[in-house]
Parts: C-alpha cells; structure tokens; sequence
C-alpha cells in the first residue's frame, strides 16, 4: 500500500471517530498533495514525493509554532504541535545528527570537498542519499560546519 492510500485510510477512520484535529491536519495534506500533482502536471505522486509535500508541510508548522511562542498563543502552540505529531507519522524515521554527519563526511569524501564552496554539490548527493529521513535546514547546517 503506497502513502496516498495510508494517508485516505486514516482520513476515513479519522471521519468515523469524530477526531476533528486529525481529520482536519489529513484534510490539508491530501489538499497538499493534490496541489503538488496539479503543479507536476501529471497523475498520482510517488511515495518520495508526498513525503516531500509533508516535510515542507513539517518545516511550515515548525516556523508557526515559533511564531506563536513569541506571540504568547500556547492555544495555537499546542494545535500546531498535535499537527507536527501527525504529519510525522507519515515520514520515514529521522536520523540523529551523528547519523547524518556521518552520512555528509562519506559524500565528502567521494567528492574530495574541501570547502564551502563545494556545498551545493555535497548538498545534493547528500540529500540524493538520506532521501526524506532528514530536514534539509539540519543537513545544511551540519555540512557547513564540516566544509567550513
């Protein structure tokens, strides 16, 4: 069973139970899909790509969450927080920074990187290789710290 047909299972199931937070948080990731097979121009999406609709969809409620706090709306916090548990369900675990360091030194060492001016490709084939099991922002920063 592939993602999309996860994902509408449990929309049903969030339907009978009369769970309105989580009927709503998998009401707005099939609307995120959908947008994401309109923008492709083509039918269903593969499981890769969901998974990066829902990253996107993680990194969005991360930045609100911030938000909130320096508003002072812990109502909002704690909404945004029940989303993120959700919507993580659905993603591959995530590795600990060691596990992605680890990862980032090996790419480096194949690409004989040496500096910050060999981010981008670093970046690249270390996302090519971790696909979806990390946040692109931690990545970033962990490779900028060892080419650096």
């Amino acid at each position: 069973m592939n993602l999309i047909e996860q994902i509408t299972i449990d929309l049903r199931e969030a339907l009978k139970t009369k769970d309105t937070l989580r009927t709503s948080c998998l009401r707005m990731l099939k609307a995120a899909v959908t947008n994401k097979e309109v923008e492709k121009g083509r039918g269903s999406l593969i499981d890769e790509d969901i998974q990066s609709v829902i990253s996107s969809m993680i990194r969005r409620s991360k930045e609100a969450i911030e938000g909130f706090r320096q508003g002072n709306r812990e109502d909002l916090v704690s909404k945004e927080e029940a989303e993120l548990k959700i919507l993580s369900q659905y993603l591959p675990a995530q590795l600990s920074p060691a596990e992605i360091e680890k990862t980032i030194k090996a790419v480096m060492a194949e690409l004989s990187a040496n500096g910050v001016k060999d981010l981008g490709k670093v970046m690249k084939a270390a996302m090519t290789r971790l696909g979806g099991k990390a946040q692109g922002k931690e990545v970033n920063e962990i490779a900028k710290r060892l080419l650096s």
